[in-house]
């Protein structure tokens, strides 16, 4: 107990030592923000000066950073875009296929077929393990590679595994939950990264964190209903494997939906000007 109370006392003396509350501390500019934006008021009165018209303080002010929407507002703007609720659709079966049919029912569903619920709960930790990873991975496969192409590859791979999760139950599993937790860790949050790039590349990076808490909504609403869906199944018709099956399916539709991305709108001075 000493011991870790000495290492608590250390870690706080090089936090309040060595990190600092804001970029500006650092002469850094916040991240995301570039030179233009933090000096966009004086960039547009020297431009105007010099040249002496109004099209070069335009032009100047037109390199600011826009502001950001109200969360209403941005959602009143972002629902009249197909883009937008392609995001929430695909987040919506995000969040039934993970948190609400196998987050919830893979203890459950193990114990139907004699798995024991120790080893059920050590496969749900397993995942939690593995999706840090996928999730790390997708970011940087999100950087270098079409977020289109990754979320096409993450949910139709999901739905595969889906699809076997029951035969692997009931050939009892002796190494293929292991296989599938391993596999779905890694898919479990993988949609993430590339779900963010397009938002900010649809509807600009000033909005991204409000319209992407919009979608994230969507995501808690298919895990409630998915993990009551999945549920009743159960109690109707005594298994899981109907339930499984129909999220596959559904795990397998954000795949064939990305075709609203390409032509979607994106936010700009105009488009803003009318919510100021």
């Amino acid at each position: 107990m000493q011991r870790w109370g000495l290492r608590r006392i250390i870690l706080i003396a090089i936090a309040l030592l060595a990190m600092r509350d804001r970029p500006e501390d650092l002469g850094l500019l916040p991240y995301g923000r570039e030179a233009e934006s933090a000096n966009g008021n004086a960039t547009a009165s020297a431009s105007a000066s010099a040249n002496g018209t109004a099209n070069a303080s335009e032009s100047a002010i037109a390199k600011t950073q826009a502001p950001a929407l109200a969360p209403l507002d941005a959602l009143a703007f972002a629902s009249r875009s197909p883009a937008f609720w392609v995001l929430v659709g695909s987040f919506f079966i995000c969040g039934a296929s993970t948190k609400g049919l196998v987050g919830t029912h893979l203890i459950p569903a193990g114990h139907d077929y004699g798995v024991s619920e120790v080893r059920a709960a050590g496969l749900l930790a397993m995942m939690g393990i593995f999706y840090i990873v996928g999730t790390t991975a997708s970011g940087w496969l999100t950087d270098r590679f079409s977020s289109r192409h990754l979320l096409f590859a993450y949910y139709t791979l999901r739905g595969m595994s889906l699809l076997a999760l029951p035969l692997t139950l009931a050939a009892g599993g002796s190494h293929g939950l292991g296989w599938f937790a391993l596999f779905y860790g890694l898919d479990w949050v993988a949609t993430v990264p590339p779900t963010v790039r397009l938002t900010s590349d649809t509807f600009g990076r000033e909005n991204t964190g409000v319209i992407y808490g919009w979608t994230g909504a969507s995501h808690h609403l298919g895990a409630s209903m998915a993990a009551f869906g999945a549920g009743t199944i159960r109690t109707l018709f005594g298994d899981y494997r109907d339930a499984s099956g129909s999220s596959a399916c559904c795990a397998s539709l954000p795949a064939f939906s990305s075709s609203p991305w390409v032509a979607a709108p994106s936010l700009s001075q105009r488009k803003f000007s009318e919510y100021l």
